[in-house]
């Protein structure tokens, strides 16, 4: 059967997009520049049309990831957005690969935070075989007592690593693209665009689910933004982190703030309208660039992190769950939906801080 695509139907409605792609058709780059460059009054149509999409391959559904920074700095990279690159001086910690128990608790927080997915991610250009060792080791530990999925983010890898981490229980491993390959010597020249596709060529190969995405906002354009999200679709990635620019003081883009929200809620339809069926993920920066419209990103996006991030801090769990839950989606990992996380997470919270009635403590 042949693949319908947009140049077979003439311009298309925002709502023809979406029924394009239930069919089976793919967007043309035309079409998903179109939606980026959309005016701000048609945003509902775009996020209806992106949500419609959305609901048939993930339904009201909302998977939570929990990141860990298991090594910090210390990276001989120069990614100019990155507070852990080697041109950066940026005020953040710097420590070697942490110790398996401080790894293991992270599972545990991932665990009680009711993510599904736990995230190992260490700076550098790569790992060393010890490293990857550690990590695998690690892995095995959490796989038995947690049953946590796992996704490693260890930079540019070899086979014979990828395949130790598939041995170990590793589930997924996170190399995004970032940017576009026109772009990507703008922002990093230590390493190409094709070292990034070579280790996501290597982890296919190993049998690894692959989690890819990008950063929006370091000074790319509209036509960037849909090539890195048809190279996506062509990867066949079940994973997309969209990163929206979190200008950290001390990094070469300190002063780099381009992004309102609806431009941002644009990305994420663009996304989900080209990459129907991958999980899409709103990753760091959501809080400072999307803020008061944060839920109606989980329109077109289906997960979301909780918790931290790399070297910046993220919104409360509670929090969270609390939005998740006003817009009636339901949280995936374990048996319970999001109200009752809600509940659930209170309880423990007031006792550590003393509160004499869960919930009362005040602290968020």
């Amino acid at each position: 059967m042949s693949v319908i695509t947009a140049a077979d139907t003439g311009a298309l409605t925002w709502n023809g997009m979406a029924e394009l792609v239930l069919q089976g058709g793919v967007l043309s780059r035309e079409d998903a520049i179109r939606i980026l460059e959309a005016p701000d009054e048609e945003l509902l149509a775009i996020l209806d049309a992106a949500y419609r999409v959305r609901r048939e391959y993930f339904g009201q559904t909302v998977q939570l990831y929990y990141l860990k920074n298991a090594k910090s700095g210390l990276c001989p990279e120069d990614c100019n957005y990155c507070s852990q690159s080697k041109i950066s001086d940026a005020p953040i910690e710097r420590y070697a690969m942490l110790s398996a128990e401080r790894l293991m608790d992270g599972a545990r927080k991932a665990a009680e935070s009711n993510a599904r997915t736990y995230c190992i991610v260490a700076s550098g250009r790569g790992p060393t075989n010890r490293e990857v060792d550690h990590v695998a080791g690690v892995v095995r530990q959490i796989k038995e007592q947690y049953g946590l999925h796992i996704c490693c983010c260890l930079g540019l890898l070899e086979p014979e690593q990828a395949l130790k981490l598939k041995a170990a229980g590793v589930d997924r491993v996170n190399h995004n693209l970032n940017t576009s390959e026109r772009f990507h010597p703008e922002i990093c020249t230590t390493h190409t665009f094709r070292d990034r596709l070579q280790t996501l060529s290597i982890c296919r190969d190993a049998g690894l689910e692959l989690c890819a995405g990008m950063i929006v906002g370091m000074g790319e354009v509209n036509g960037d933004v849909a090539d890195v999200a048809l190279k996506l679709a062509e990867l066949n990635v079940e994973s997309i982190p969209i990163n929206f620019l979190h200008a950290i003081d001390g990094t070469p883009l300190q002063s780099k703030h381009e992004l309102n929200p609806r431009y941002c809620l644009k990305v994420l339809s663009m996304f989900r309208l080209t990459n129907p069926k991958a999980e899409l993920r709103i990753a760091g920066g959501r809080e400072v660039n999307l803020r008061s419209m944060q839920s109606l990103g989980l329109y077109p996006a289906n997960s979301m992190f909780v918790s931290d991030y790399l070297t910046t801090p993220g919104q409360k769990a509670e929090e969270d769950f609390r939005m998740i839950a006003d817009l009636g989606f339901q949280i995936t990992a374990g048996d319970y939906d999001s109200a009752k996380l809600l509940e659930l997470w209170k309880i423990p919270h007031a006792k550590a801080c003393g509160s004499e009635a869960a919930g009362q403590c005040g602290c968020g």
